[in-house]
Order: structure tokens, then C-alpha cells, then sequence
């Protein structure tokens, strides 16, 4: 039966329409995504499903009896209460449930209990069993502990945690009340990649259906089973995963004879997208299977729409040529107020290296790359830029284009450039007409990245230092942004939470984490790949250390384990091996040895892929070994 049943819902604002005729439905483990522009009525349609607002028009329907819970970024407002009081109070039917059980036991013990007391303990019984039993508290412990909270704060005062520490716990509190329709309007602002990973386990094991908005396009992909797509004040439902829609967005426009090559680097951009996507064994049969949905474009029965097509479309200048090494840090201490979060610390940087930073919130990665891009000192040690470095930075605050006066008066003052010429860099990153003129105070989140992005293209840097870029831009910004630094002849350096981004953009892996920094040679999805494999492979071996026996002998199920691992270590050398051929091909274009750096860039992805490959067969020989011996135990 349908969680929830929407039918030809509609919107006005100011006597506009902001969307209409919205129809579809939520059966349990359905799990929506929004597409649209800022402004096409995301929020608002979730503020409808939560109850919080009537629609103008249509219907809704929920399942009766149906728990629906809204995470909308807005802080908690009970400053004063504990985060383990705030957060178990999503789940006051179980409280309440306690609270009634001690009363009618309290009531037993004083004499014989009467048959309806009798009654009503055995329904408040099955009320507890029913939320998850006496142990429903551990529940709630671990999805605290799933988005980075430890338990000992369950005691602090709300009132002492950050901003984005409260974004945090209003998640945490709606997916603690374990609802039946679960509604998340950005649900990845402020979680680092730990977090994220969990997010995605969590979503998919929830037996709820699910609405989601959100710009990571690495969540969108992992999660969803549908797409609602709110254009042109209308609404269009697509049954499939995010990356098939994208791509038959495209097919859309195609058939439509508009921006014809655009849409199809769209179409080769998902392509792209579901092969980095396979990394994980656990989704390598999943993308198969999406690859064969992508042959299968829809272009019937398509109508001309009004859209807006404005997309941020942008590349940076040819940089001068630096030296070899363009950073050198030696034996660094990076240190904060009563904290140290890097010890004897050294990081080699070559000219045209693409390096991502990775690791867990409170690692130091900010304060790392505020150090190598000159805007503090270490504490001990040394940081030496190369000849001819030009380090363009940008903050994750985006404080490049903060002060005073318009868009158009910082864009001047920060890059020289005057007139038209000014005019001309705004217009690229979708500054137009009146916009130039806004007042700096006045300007969107959004608005303010995009101007700090202008500034920094402007810069002529060849070593980019950036720190969490994708900061309040919608996804076709993200893909520019990542389209732009791919092809970014300088160096860069990356810190995002965006992994799409870090596995397009990153040649390097640099990871920070228990105050050290240790280097991979692989970009962000192989790392992880390998990462996986080495905690599957400890946890395995500490499961193997546990059992019991002097002579230890290997079970028939380990032997069935262990050939389960042999078989998908084998489907992931052939999808390997698949993937090394595709990269010949593509590196048999002279496009991909066009300049040095990219030259040098095709060199190490070539490298990088035949290194896989050669992994995962020592890997399968490993397994194969372990098959043998379970086999034959003596």
C-alpha cells in the first residue's frame, strides 16, 4: 500500500504559479529525488508532504497512522536541551510507551491486577516490541554515532555546539523517529565522508519512503529510485536511478534539436560517471545493469518547454609555467589554540599535480592547506613555494569576495580588470543586467561563490588551493567547476566532501587523519577501493583469530566465504580489466597527450589503472589460496 499519494498538487506564490499538476506516488522503500533550479519549488513541495503547508490545489493522501519526519537544515530551537534529550524526543511514543509500562507496573505491585490493567500492559508490550523492544535506545545511540557524535555528548547543552554540529543533530532527530515517510532537504551539509557513507547505508536499508533534495551527486546516485523533476512549473516523474534521468534529460534535448553537443557531453558525462561509480564491488552489478537502462533514451513524445538553460560554463587560463616542485613542505607542526593536528609533517608538490585531501572532520585539513597556501605559519618546520608559484586560494567561507560595495565593484577591485571587460568575466558565472549591481550584503550563498570563483579564474594562478568549492552551488555548477579544474593546466589542491568531484578532479590522494599525512598514489575511488578491501580483509582476519580449536580448522562456511570473495574479486578483474581497455582507447585520441600536463595526467590514470588490475589479481590468487586451504584443513 502507498505511504503517499499525490495528485495534481499545485502552488501559487505572490498570485504566481510556482508549480502544478504534481502527481505520484511513495510505496515503502521508494526513495524520490527533486531535480530543479533553485526556486522551482523543492522545499516547498517537502513542506507539503510534511503538513507544514496546503497546496493551492490536488491532493494528498497519506497512509493512515503513517509517521512522517522533515530534516529542513533549520537548527534546533531548544538551546537549553541536552542533544541526547532533543534527539530521543523524536521517538516520544516510545517514551511515552515507558512511561505508561512503570505506571501499570507500579499499579500491579501494590495488589491483584484487574483484567483490564492486564490488558493494558500486555498492547503497551507489544507497543515497545513492536518500536524495537527494550534496546530501542540503542538505535537512536547509533545513528548519533553514524553522523560523528560520540556518546559522551548526549549530555551537552545544544546550546554549545557549532552551527553545523546542529544541522548534524536535526538530521540525527529525524532519522531517529523512524518514520514511515522520511523527507531530507539537503541532508549532507557539514558531514564529512564517514558520515556520508553511512548516510547512504542507512537510506538504503530504511524500510521508509524517502524524498530527497540534495547536490551530491555521489548520494544521488547511491540512494535513488526515482526522480521528480520540477521544471517550467510542471512536474515530470522518471522511474530509475539519478544517472539515467540525466542522461535522458539530454536525450530530451536532443530530440529536441537544441544544444546538441552539450547534451550529448551530458549523455558522455554519465557515462563517465556510473564507470567511476563502480568502484564499489557492492554496486558493480547495480551500474552494469544502469548501463544497459542508458541505451535506452526516451525521445517520443516530446513537447518544445520553456527552461532556463543558463548554465555556469567556465575554464581557466593558460597558467605560467612554474617550477618542478611548486610546494615543499619539511617537518611541519601545524598546530591550533591547545591542540597539535600534524607532526613532523612533509608534502612534496610537483607542477600540473591534481591532489585531493581527505579525512575525517577536526583532522586539520583546513588549517593544512590555509599553511601551504601561505595564510598561516607552521608551528615547526618549513613551507617553501616554488619559482614562479602564483597560489590562487579559496576559503570555504568564500571570504574572497566579501566587503563592501556591488558584485561588480569587488569583481574590479579584486582582478584588475575594469568596463566591459569586468562585465564580460560576471556574465560567465550567470552575473547579468541588474545583478552586477547587487550589494555584497545582499547576495545568495550561491552568488557569493560563483563571484569568488570569477576572481579566482581571473587570477592567472597556476597552483589552486581550494577548499570546499562546491559550497552553495547547485549541481550544474559542480560539474562546470569540475569540468574547469580537470582540464586546469597548474597544480591543484583539493579538499570537498563533493566525492564525485574529488574522483574526477584527483591524480594524488593525500590522506589526513591521527595527525599524519600519508600520500596514495591513486585518485579518490581507487583509494577507497583499496581502503574497503584492507578493513574487509582485517575485519575477516579478526573474525578468523577469534574461533575456537587448537587446530583451527576452516569450516565448510568459511570455505563458501571464501570462494564468494574469490568470485567477486574475478567479476571485478573482468570490469577491471574492461575498464584499463576503454582507457587505451581513450588515451589512443593525440587529445589526451595535446599539452605536458595532460600528457603527464594520462600517463598516471594509465598507470593507476593497470596497478588495479594487477592488485585485484594478487587479490584473487590470495582467495584462491584460502579456498585451497579451507578445502583442505590438515
Amino acid at each position: 500500500m502507498a505511504i503517499a499519494t499525490a495528485t495534481s498538487l499545485g502552488v501559487h506564490v505572490g498570485g504566481e504559479l510556482l508549480f502544478g499538476d504534481v502527481s505520484f506516488k511513495l510505496e515503502p522503500r521508494e526513495r524520490m529525488t527533486l531535480s530543479g533550479r533553485n526556486g522551482a519549488g523543492k522545499s516547498t513541495l517537502l513542506r507539503i508532504l510534511a503538513g507544514e503547508l496546503a497546496p493551492d490545489a490536488g491532493s494528498l493522501v497519506l497512509q493512515k497512522g503513517a509517521r512522517v519526519a522533515l530534516h529542513n537544515q533549520r537548527p534546533p530551537r531548544e538551546s537549553e536541551t541536552s542533544l541526547g534529550e532533543y534527539v530521543f524526543s523524536g521517538r516520544g511514543e516510545m517514551l511515552e510507551t515507558e512511561a505508561e509500562l512503570a505506571r501499570l507496573e507500579a499499579a500491579m505491585s501494590e495488589g491483584s491486577p484487574d483484567g483490564e490493567t492486564m490488558r493494558a500492559y500486555a498492547a503497551a508490550q507489544q507497543r515497545l516490541e513492536f518500536g524495537g523492544g527494550y534496546r530501542w535506545r540503542d538505535g537512536v545511540l547509533a545513528v548519533l554515532g553514524g553522523l560523528g557524535f560520540d556518546r559522551g555528548e548526549s549530555e551537552r547543552p545544544l546550546s554549545t555546539f557549532s552551527g553545523g554540529e546542529l544541522t548534524r543533530v536535526s538530521l540525527a532527530r529525524a532519522l531517529a523517529t523512524r518514520p514511515d515517510l522520511l523527507l531530507l532537504d539537503e541532508p549532507t551539509n557539514h558531514l564529512d565522508i564517514p558520515a556520508l557513507e553511512w548516510l547512504e547505508g542507512y537510506l538504503c536499508d530504511l524500510d521508509a519512503a524517502v524524498v530527497l533534495v540534495a547536490h551530491d551527486r555521489w548520494l544521488l546516485e547511491a540512494v535513488g529510485t526515482s526522480v521528480l523533476e520540477l521544471e517550467a512549473k510542471r512536474a515530470r516523474f522518471f522511474a530509475g536511478p539519478w544517472h539515467a534521468w540525466r542522461k535522458e534529460q539530454a536525450g530530451r534535448e536532443i530530440a529536441l534539436g537544441k544544444a546538441i553537443e552539450r547534451q550529448r557531453a551530458e549523455i558522455e558525462r554519465m557515462e563517465r560517471f556510473v564507470e567511476r561509480f563502480r568502484y564499489k564491488a557492492t554496486k558493480a552489478r547495480q551500474a552494469q545493469s544502469r548501463l544497459k537502462q542508458i541505451d535506452k533514451i526516451k525521445r517520443d513524445g516530446v513537447s518544445a518547454e520553456q527552461r532556463d538553460r543558463r548554465n555556469l560554463r567556465f575554464s581557466f587560463v593558460q597558467p605560467e609555467r612554474p617550477g618542478r616542485v611548486v610546494l615543499k613542505m619539511v617537518d611541519a607542526t601545524i598546530e591550533v589554540p591547545g591542540r597539535t593536528l600534524l607532526s613532523a609533517a612533509s608534502l612534496e608538490i610537483e607542477r600540473g599535480e591534481h591532489l585531493v585531501l581527505v579525512g575525517p572532520n577536526g583532522a586539520g585539513k583546513t588549517t593544512l592547506i590555509e599553511t601551504l597556501a601561505g595564510y598561516r605559519e607552521p608551528a615547526v618546520g618549513s613551507v617553501r613555494a616554488g619559482h614562479n608559484v602564483k597560489i590562487g586560494y579559496l576559503s570555504q567561507h568564500a571570504d574572497t569576495a566579501a566587503g563592501e560595495g556591488t558584485v561588480l565593484d569587488t569583481a574590479q577591485r579584486e582582478t584588475g580588470l575594469t568596463g566591459q571587460k569586468a562585465r564580460n568575466l560576471l556574465g560567465g558565472f550567470l552575473f547579468s543586467g541588474a545583478d552586477v549591481e547587487k550589494s555584497l550584503s545582499d547576495i545568495s550563498g550561491g552568488e557569493q561563490r560563483r563571484l569568488s570563483l570569477a576572481i579566482l579564474v581571473a587570477s592567472g594562478a597556476n597552483v589552486l588551493v581550494l577548499d570546499e568549492p562546491t559550497n552553495h552551488l547547485d549541481i550544474e555548477s559542480r560539474e562546470a567547476l569540475e569540468d574547469a579544474l580537470a582540464a586546469f593546466e597548474g597544480a591543484v589542491i583539493l579538499v570537498s566532501h563533493d566525492r564525485a568531484l574529488l574522483e574526477a578532479v584527483g591524480s594524488r590522494t593525500i590522506v589526513c587523519e591521527g595527525g599524519e599525512l600519508r600520500s596514495h598514489p591513486t585518485g579518490w575511488a581507487t583509494y577507497q577501493r583499496q581502503r574497503d578491501d584492507r578493513e574487509a580483509a582485517a575485519a575477516a582476519a579478526a573474525a578468523d583469530r577469534s574461533g575456537t580449536g587448537r587446530k583451527r580448522r576452516r569450516s565448510a562456511g568459511s570455505s563458501k566465504k571464501a570462494a564468494r570473495r574469490a568470485g567477486r574479486l574475478a567479476e571485478r578483474i573482468e570490469k577491471a580489466e574492461e575498464e584499463l581497455r576503454e582507457l587505451e582507447k581513450e588515451l589512443a585520441d593525440p587529445a589526451a597527450w595535446s599539452s605536458p600536463g595532460r600528457a603527464e595526467r594520462a600517463s598516471e590514470r594509465h598507470e593507476t589503472a593497470k596497478r588495479a588490475v594487477e592488485e585485484l589479481y594478487e587479490q584473487w590468487e590470495e582467495a584462491e589460496r584460502a579456498v585451497s586451504a579451507a578445502a583442505d584443513p590438515g
